[in-house]
């Protein structure tokens, strides 16, 4: 009896090691992999955007390009973690490329997602084949703020409580409020604040408040890769200090839009694919 409880409790250890070694390595975001090229592409969606918003790109270059479509944890319905934080985010999307062996991927980011592409292809220089920033700047808050300066313990814990006490009528007001300013295209509005909807409060509050602390200004001196930076048409009248944020981004490449606003891949799409097709096919 002595010798089969000791055998059945080498099987329990071992089914156990089993299990936790054969288990698929957990990422901040949820995955969506289409097409079959040599080339792959990497998609990463604004702030509580699903991944969704680049269905129409992934139709497009799919034929040519494996196309891995991240949507974030968190947001747009997908499972939230405990705890998020857009440095986070940036070391779960470059562990992906290294443990998966995607091979000098093109990083297209949208707003935050940009911000991700961007600080992965300066703190990961040699992953990135290419770049593609969709109107994001290195630091929001300079904008307003040419001084900023980030905050080393940035306590958000103000803003989650604020947004997470919100009832869901006054948040659902409040994004409707909000995405006209953000999206021309009214046949796109209501699924993008949807998306907003469904996206976890706390995770919203936490992404919201860590990316106003972000200041990639410096450490984009670090990327090595082509970057195109396509811009909404209303950043023309701001290039200075639009140009500024990027002075220390080599090999980069500044496109305005030329109608349009935050959504360029629906405001302005026959420019947006004209812009990747270029950039893409590029040597």
């Amino acid at each position: 009896m002595k010798k089969f409880t000791f055998l059945l409790i080498i099987m329990l250890f071992f089914a156990a090691v089993c299990n936790i070694f054969g288990q698929e390595k957990a990422y901040p975001f949820e995955v969506k992999k289409t097409g079959k090229g040599k080339q792959s592409l990497i998609l990463i969606p604004g702030f509580a955007s699903s991944g969704d918003v680049w269905n129409e790109t992934t139709a497009k270059f799919e034929k040519d390009f494996t196309c891995y479509t991240l949507t974030m944890a968190g947001f747009a319905g997908a499972k939230p973690n405990a705890e998020a934080s857009f440095k986070d985010w940036e070391r779960g999307i470059a562990a992906y490329i290294k443990n998966n062996k995607i091979e000098k991927p093109i990083i297209i980011g949208h707003s935050m997602g940009g911000g991700l592409a961007l600080a992965i292809a300066s703190d990961y220089p040699e992953l990135a084949g290419k770049i593609v920033i969709v109107d994001t700047l290195p630091c929001l808050a300079a904008i307003s703020d040419p001084n900023f300066k980030s905050k080393e313990n940035n306590d958000c814990s103000t803003t989650i409580s604020k947004f997470t006490a919100m009832p869901d009528e006054d948040f659902r007001k409040m994004q409707t409020q909000t995405i006209p300013r953000l999206l021309a295209d009214t046949s796109m509005q209501e699924t993008v604040i949807n998306w907003s909807m469904k996206s976890d409060r706390k995770t919203f509050a936490k992404m919201y408040c860590d990316f106003s602390n972000t200041d990639l200004r410096e450490t984009i001196k670090n990327i090595q890769c082509p970057s195109l930076i396509l811009l909404e048409s209303y950043f023309v009248f701001m290039k200075p200090s639009i140009e500024a944020q990027y002075s220390n981004l080599k090999n980069a490449n500044l496109q305005y839009s030329t109608k349009g606003l935050h959504f360029i891949m629906y405001d302005d799409k026959e420019w947006y694919f004209n812009q990747l097709n270029n950039f893409l096919s590029a040597k």
